[in-house]
Order: C-alpha cells, then sequence, then structure tokens
C-alpha cells in the first residue's frame, strides 16, 4: 500500500510540476513579448484586413511597444514609420493636419503602420515576405531586388541581400509564431 501512496505521489509532483513549468514559461512569455494597445491594433487591422497577430509582430520587432520610438535613422513610434514615409500617407488618407510628431501617439503609428501594411500587401499580391521587406527597406528597393537574377527567381525572391531587412522579417515571422501561440484576438462567441 505505501508503495501505491508513493507512485501516486510521486505522479502528482510530477504533475504539479509541469503545470507550473507551463505557466511560468507562460508568463514569462507574456512578459517578454506584451501586447499593449490591442484594441487598436484589432480595429486597424481589421479595417485594413490585416492580420492582427503580423501587426502586433511588427510593432514587437519595430519597438518592443515604446510609442515613444526613435530609431537613429529618424523613424518615429510603435511602428516605427519615417516622417516622409508618414506624411505620403497622411496625404493618401487626407490627413490635413499631419506633423511628423504625430507618429508618436499610438493611434496614428498603428493606423499608419496598418495602412502601409494593407498598401505593400496589394502592391505585392498577397506575399508576404515581400510585403515585410518592403516594410523595412522600402517598396523601390524590393522591386529592384525582383528584377535581379541574384536575389529572385522568376519574380520570387530567393535572397534578401541586406542583412538587416533579413533578420527583420525573420523576427517578424518567429515573433508571428510566438504572439499566436500566446494571444487571441477578436471576441471569439
Amino acid at each position: 500500500m505505501r508503495k501505491l501512496f508513493k507512485l501516486i505521489g510521486f505522479v502528482l509532483l510530477i504533475t504539479l510540476l509541469v503545470f507550473v513549468f507551463r505557466v511560468g514559461r507562460e508568463v514569462y512569455y507574456q512578459q517578454r513579448y506584451p501586447l499593449i494597445y490591442k484594441d487598436l491594433i484589432e480595429e486597424n487591422a481589421g479595417e485594413y484586413g490585416l492580420d492582427p497577430y503580423l501587426v502586433a509582430s511588427v510593432i514587437w520587432v519595430e519597438s518592443k511597444f515604446d510609442s515613444d520610438a526613435k530609431s537613429e535613422k529618424g523613424a518615429l513610434g510603435l511602428m516605427q514609420i519615417m516622417p516622409d514615409t508618414g506624411g505620403w500617407i497622411a496625404e493618401r488618407l487626407e490627413n490635413q493636419g499631419f506633423a511628423a510628431d504625430d507618429l508618436l501617439e499610438p493611434e496614428t503609428s498603428i493606423a499608419f503602420g496598418c495602412w502601409y501594411l494593407n498598401y505593400l500587401d496589394a502592391r505585392f499580391s498577397g506575399e508576404k515576405t515581400l510585403m515585410l521587406a518592403a516594410y523595412n527597406s522600402g517598396p523601390s528597393r524590393v522591386d529592384e531586388w525582383l528584377t535581379n537574377e541574384n536575389y529572385s527567381e522568376k519574380g520570387s525572391l530567393i535572397l534578401i541581400p541586406y542583412g538587416e531587412t533579413d533578420d527583420f522579417v525573420q523576427r517578424v515571422e518567429k515573433t508571428y509564431e510566438i504572439y499566436q501561440e500566446l494571444y487571441t484576438f477578436y471576441d471569439q462567441d
């Protein structure tokens, strides 16, 4: 009988340890990969037909959800939009009073970033890798790569020649998987 109680105790201990490990792992990942501005992400991703997990992943990779983020190259806000690009987007959205500092506002950064991702998605026919590469390095540069035999084959990109852009695309894709595992977007009634 003692052996049975020891066995039951051992099984319970292992079960408890597995539970603690899983909960601890999830808590760790949620702290490392937070989801701030969830409502804004859902709203704008929905408006522009984007996957909210992808939007959250771009934000995490670009700024780690720091709305005051400023890059060495001058990109601003959560989605690290360059002021010139922000001005271009504002024109298309008929946002008359746009100023570069508006990109530091979460509402503007997420709205403009989602609009731009949607624009790039359409421009590159839904090819996520091309869309992300263009988000990081600019659509003209991706167009150049697609016409260069060293980087593309039959109109498909086989190599991203810029290490920073290649790293960006890979980090967004990895973060995308993590966000899908950790969070649920939209009410699923």
